[in-house]
């Protein structure tokens, strides 16, 4: 009986062995397939979305929005995305764009631009609400934030906010801030921002317009701003859907033009022109001017400057180039513009040379852009994607707008955008309004002139030390350009 105790004992002792063997070796392989699991999302991430969905959030990463993305899948098809670039964090750097919305998105292009090359994690950019406009758009209120994180993750690291452990230094105004030199070359960000960044952790860059430097910098650096620009910023759905109605609205009625008429208030302030206005209008221009502080320029001869070409064309003088140009009346004429600074009075004789004369407040219902009203970011917009559409796009002023929506046409094509060489013109309109010049001389010498001026393919013009002379980047990205698109250039 003691024998068999014993050995029914040693049984006993096998079995509870066997046992904790096999537990050892299911939760040993658990941990092998967890490992897997997560370097596999780690490495790959491709599979994530759709392998994983449906899995506990502590297995997917936050920093890029997959919930918002996991929640669209059972609605769309899944897209796949790029795998996340795995780089050590050099720190984190917050810009805060100024400016109108074109000048913001080239600024925006420059600052991923510079975080990649940095290797450090991006904050969305906050947008301008102090300037003359007072938008007060957030980010996601113009473009596509989901977008624009997860399209560049390949590249860089974009976060929606700081960490909660550096947020608290923004909170208690810790966070050192500067602005950039202008123009820089990205090597003055690799000796002189990255250091700052890995000694602070966390950067502010409180003014991004132009510092960038528009030539000599390596090829990756050009192609990735245009990536930026032409992939990456994508405006909201309701901002596209609201575009494509205007387009097509436009196309139903035939071929347009898309005239920039920049002869908005804050402009003429801003740039001391006054051709054409009165004396009332002259002193309500001056005393805008010299409200707005960071407006340097104050004391300004208006007829000097205009015969420089650095004024924006009046609506008086842009109807007699349009018709130079044998732009024929049956064209409709789409406004890309805010308010036209003395209103009906000034755009009179374009609306009697031009019947088909529209904007998108006609061609849209009140209802329909109420919720972009106060928002001039969003109303800009709208014209941006209506210009890039248009059969002709015309600026009368080479401001931010202009440059950047020509370079984006060039992307697409070289689609006809006329550069009106406004040093000329005005010569040629004084010389016709005072009689030395017959409308076919007049008319000949346009059409003489611009010939080569439609957006066709070129060499952007380099000028040592004189950045602000030179051919703006976004204008003419020549680096992302496919020469061979000439041939789609149309005639007028």
């Amino acid at each position: 009986m003691g024998v068999m105790k014993g050995g029914g004992g040693e049984r006993v002792e096998k079995l509870k062995y066997s046992r904790m063997k096999l537990w050892m070796i299911r939760a040993t392989t658990s941990v092998l397939l967890w490992t897997c699991v997560v370097q596999l999302m780690a490495v790959g991430e491709t599979w994530g979305p759709r392998v994983l969905k449906g899995w506990p959030s502590c297995f997917t990463h936050q920093d890029s929005s997959f919930s918002v993305i996991e929640d669209k899948v059972l609605s769309v098809p899944a897209r796949v995305l790029p795998p996340k670039r795995v780089y050590k964090n050099n720190g984190y750097l917050m810009v805060s764009c100024n400016g109108g919305l074109n000048q913001m998105r080239a600024a925006i292009c420059d600052m991923v631009t510079i975080a990649r090359y940095l290797n450090v994690t991006l904050i969305v950019p906050e947008l301008d609400k102090t300037s003359f406009w007072a938008d007060p758009s957030e980010f996601q209120d113009i473009f596509d934030v989901d977008h624009f994180i997860t399209s560049l993750r390949d590249e860089v690291r974009i976060l929606k906010e700081l960490p909660p452990r550096l947020k608290r230094r923004v909170e208690t105004g810790t966070v050192y801030s500067m602005p950039p030199i202008s123009w820089s070359d990205i090597s003055y960000y690799r000796n002189q921002i990255l250091p700052l960044i890995r000694k602070y952790k966390v950067l502010h860059l409180n003014r991004t317009d132009t510092r960038l430097a528009n030539n000599g910098q390596p090829l990756d650096i050009q192609k990735l701003r245009c990536r930026v620009n032409f992939s990456a910023l994508r405006f909201t759905s309701q901002i596209e859907d609201l575009g494509k109605r205007v387009i097509k609205l436009l196309r139903q009625n035939g071929p347009f033009i898309v005239l920039h008429l920049r002869y908005e208030m804050d402009m003429l302030a801003f740039s001391g022109c006054t051709q054409g206005c009165n004396n009332e209008e002259v002193e309500e221009l001056t005393r805008m001017r010299y409200a707005y502080p960071w407006w340097k320029e104050k004391i300004i001869n208006s007829d000097l400057k205009r015969k420089d070409g650095l004024c924006p064309l009046t609506p008086e003088e842009t109807v007699l180039i349009l018709r130079a140009l044998d732009i024929e009346n049956s064209y409709q004429i789409y406004i890309a513009a805010g308010e036209i600074y003395g209103g009906n009075r000034r755009m009179a004789s374009l609306a009697s040379a031009y019947p088909k004369l529209v904007r998108k407040e006609t061609l849209l219902e009140p209802s329909d852009l109420g919720f972009f009203q106060n928002h001039s970011s969003q109303m800009a917009a709208l014209d941006y994607l209506v210009s890039l559409e248009s059969d002709i796009f015309i600026p009368t002023y080479d401001g931010n707008m202009a440059k950047v929506v020509e370079g984006h046409r060039r992307f697409l094509g070289y689609k006809q955008t006329i550069l009106l060489d406004r040093r000329l013109l005005v010569d040629l309109i004084d010389q016709y309004n005072s009689g030395s010049l017959s409308w076919n001389e007049f008319s000949n010498a346009v059409k003489e002139s611009h010939k080569y001026r439609k957006g066709q393919p070129t060499q952007r013009s380099v000028i040592p030390d004189r950045p602000k002379e030179e051919d703006y980047f976004y204008a003419n990205p020549e680096e992302c350009l496919k020469p061979s698109s000439y041939g789609q250039v149309s005639s007028m």
